[in-house]
């Protein structure tokens, strides 16, 4: 399979702070390859690299083939990006950007309309709306088209799903599972761990560095050890109870439970009673199969 992106070494400082260390990772043709972290980890840092908006301090990126340094003027045709923040003319109409994009790139809207037809559908009865007026979801919508319109090799997108509405968030992800089969790679960066598993292929990142890359399923797979679920009524009182005894390693809100570990794998004699003592009556506690936030939480421990 080819390569799309090969990066190798990329670092970029803002004074003394360190944006990226030592970046290094490959996406294949085809692949939604994801950054997973939270906020400040480096993901916009690295995609306006990506994007050759941002020089890098140090290393080599190469995409489709092309430096994106030297070759940076070619690699924006073949390029699509859109960025965490809506950034479209918010006093033009959706048609108008849509448009506007197509005629940047120089082709229409008709000539790659069955690229976007499936987002654009939503779009469509609000033609003549000012992109400002638009919700949440729907300027995530115009926000893609645009991106799409000149059908890119490349699509890199920073936090799409950032402040959407559920719906809209599982719809997006369809779509983009839908870019494969017109050869369209997908560099995607999210802070929500559910949607890393929808990737081929993630990049777990926190404070520049890359802790482990991955599929998805591998990487929840990595978690050493044993792993707890511990219910009951006092959420807030139970997690400082549980995190307040000598043998908890790790104790932290997960939905409706807290997820825990012990020292030596196992739960500590008289622990129950441990819990009742400090007020925690009728707690529920299983085993359970560690997410991939799990491992993202020992990885980062560590």
């Amino acid at each position: 399979m080819n390569l799309i992106i090969e990066a190798s070494g990329i670092s970029k400082s803002y004074g003394d702070v360190k944006a990226l260390e030592d970046i290094s990772f490959r996406v294949e043709e085809g692949e939604i390859f994801g950054f997973i972290g939270p906020d400040g980890a480096g993901k916009t840092t690295l995609f306006r690299i990506v994007t050759t908006l941002l020089l890098p301090d140090s290393g080599t990126i190469t995409i489709m083939g092309l430096d994106a340094i030297t070759d940076f003027r070619e690699l924006r045709r073949h390029i699509g990006y859109m960025p965490g923040r809506f950034s479209l003319y918010s006093d033009l109409t959706v048609e108008e950007n849509l448009d506007f994009y197509a005629t940047v790139f120089g082709t229409t809207v008709n000539e790659n309309y069955d690229l976007i037809a499936g987002i654009y559908s939503h779009l469509k009865p609000f033609g003549k709306r000012l992109a400002r007026d638009l919700s949440g979801g729907m300027k995530q919508k115009l926000a893609l088209s645009c991106a799409l319109i000149h059908k890119p090799g490349l699509l890199v997108l920073d936090e799409p799903t950032t402040g959407v509405d559920a719906v809209s968030r599982v719809e997006f992800w369809e779509i983009l599972r839908g870019l494969k089969e017109h050869n369209i790679t997908v560099l995607v960066s999210t802070p929500y761990m559910d949607e890393a598993m929808k990737c081929n292929r993630v990049a777990l990142i926190q404070q520049g560095k890359i802790m482990v890359t991955d599929a998805p399923n591998n990487i929840r797979k990595g978690f050493t050890g044993r792993l707890y679920k511990i219910r009951a009524a006092d959420k807030f009182r139970l997690i400082n109870t549980i995190r307040s005894h000598p043998a908890t390693s790790s104790a932290y809100p997960f939905g409706d439970s807290v997820h825990t570990t012990f020292v030596n794998d196992i739960i500590p004699d008289g622990f129950d009673n441990y819990l009742e003592m400090n007020g925690i009556d009728n707690a529920q506690i299983t085993e359970s199969e560690a997410h991939i936030e799990d491992r993202f939480l020992e990885l980062m421990n560590r």
